[in-house]
């Protein structure tokens, strides 16, 4: 029996990837989904709907086909996918468009990657350091859906029954904190970000009816000190940005501003403890390269031991989105 041979297919497909992401952000851009959505499930109808040459939407339909975006049904029409039809059709609840298109901004830092690689000034934060109210608008507005959702998410998984206020650090537009005061009418929270940040999630914040009991103050979570009072603190998809000695730093910070009793969630894309994968925690972490931090992608096990280390007790690692992000949750004793 001959061994397999060897061939360049995986690799070709790897270095086209480039072609994958541009098909699914120029389809978000042009409407394609919510035209099928509206019932131009033909290439003609389509090419009308989004005011393309029917050539290029023969193009560009096939390329969704081939990576599974849209089905081609037996007569020759076209509808989305699962995930597609409920993330990427405009008007419904759950649109992410936005957040599909969140990385556009650094493509052509990507094609320079080989030279943000041989960069050795690395800084503590990047861009976001120096963002504006405008530029901290612009990414949140790309991040709110997506952060709505897990802000969701959380509120179903923890029980926040008792508790009294929430501290989320690096919040954001606040989804955690808007959702768990939605959820729990007794609770306060408070969003500690940039001052721009901090601005902005304001917004966010009076749009969603809870400005009495939520509020976002501006900071920088790393020198700054904390709000007092907390008897929650939530850290969520920031974790990449920053190198092993500032995240330990911030959970220590966290640990001592925490009410007795009080617990933390350190929720962020993680490693498994291998460091093999998967390949999210593993972008996320080359893409600081993008932005010259120190920050990596950490696994579970770095993770609770920064917890650990900084005196939580009954620390564990629980899946938050499964493949994509983790949870991390200790207790400060009393």
């Amino acid at each position: 029996m001959s061994e397999k041979r060897v061939d360049t297919v995986r690799l070709q497909n790897i270095v086209q990837g480039f072609g994958r992401s541009a098909a699914l952000m120029s389809a978000v851009e042009l409407g394609i989904f919510t035209a099928i959505d509206d019932g131009a499930n033909t290439t003609e109808t389509v090419a009308a709907a989004v005011d393309i040459h029917p050539v290029n939407a023969e193009r560009l339909l096939i390329m969704l086909t081939a990576m599974e975006l849209v089905h081609r049904l037996d007569d020759g029409t076209f509808g989305n996918a699962d995930d597609v039809d409920r993330f990427l059709v405009e008007g419904k609840k759950s649109y992410a468009g936005p957040w599909i298109l969140f990385n556009k901004p650094q493509w052509d830092d990507w094609g320079r990657l080989t030279d943000h690689l041989r960069t050795m000034d690395l800084k503590i934060l990047g861009p976001i350091g120096d963002f504006t109210v405008d530029d901290a608008r612009v990414y949140h507005e790309a991040t709110y859906s997506i952060g709505m959702g897990a802000g969701r998410r959380f509120v179903k998984q923890v029980d926040l029954t008792g508790r009294q206020m929430i501290l989320d650090l690096g919040g954001g537009s606040g989804a955690y904190c808007i959702n768990a005061a939605q959820a729990y009418p007794e609770i306060k929270a408070v969003v500690f970000d940039l001052p721009p940040v901090a601005e902005v999630a304001n917004e966010f914040i009076a749009e969603n009816g809870v400005a009495e009991r939520v509020s976002a103050v501006g900071g920088d979570f790393i020198v700054d000190d904390f709000p007092s009072g907390a008897d929650v603190v939530i850290m969520a998809s920031n974790l990449p940005m920053y190198g092993p000695a500032m995240i330990g730093r911030v959970v220590q910070k966290a640990f001592d501003a925490l009410e007795p009793g009080g617990e933390m969630h350190l929720i962020g894309e993680t490693l498994d403890n291998d460091r093999r994968g998967p390949i999210g925690p593993a972008y996320w972490g080359l893409g600081q390269a993008i932005s010259e931090t120190q920050g990596i992608a950490h696994s579970e096990a770095d993770c609770i031991g920064y917890l650990a280390t900084a005196g939580f007790v009954a620390v564990a690692a629980v899946p938050f989105i499964l493949g994509t992000l983790t949870r991390i949750t200790g207790i400060k004793p009393v």
